[in-house]
């Protein structure tokens, strides 16, 4: 079974898809839910996202930039690149096993 990090706090779900969001470059809030709902299809309502920017941003692991026509960019750090790569080669392992298990080829 795979243990989750707890450095990203106890609603993992919502970090990690806010840092596999800026994973690909800045962006700021609205940019983030839309950019998770279309890689998800699940919506991020905006509650649960600033909570998760705000434990993020508190842990270091994304930084807020300077604000751009009244939005503010969040950034991915070096430090939080590491537990998101972790993250996800974890769930991409226990994804694999689970397919294999059920008798279906991954990927």
């Amino acid at each position: 079974m795979v243990a989750p990090l707890p450095e990203l706090g106890r609603f993992a779900e919502p970090a990690l898809l806010i840092l596999v969001s800026l994973s690909d470059g800045p962006r700021h809030s609205s940019a983030i839910m839309v950019d998770v709902e279309q890689g998800t299809g699940r919506p991020l309502g905006p509650g649960t996202l600033y909570a998760a920017l705000a434990r993020l941003e508190e842990r270091g692991f994304i930084e807020a930039l300077p604000p751009v026509d009244r939005r503010r960019p969040y950034r991915l750090t070096a430090p939080g690149a590491t537990p998101v790569a972790e993250q996800l080669r974890e769930l991409s392992a226990l994804a694999e096993l689970g397919l294999r298990r059920l008798g279906q080829s991954p990927g």
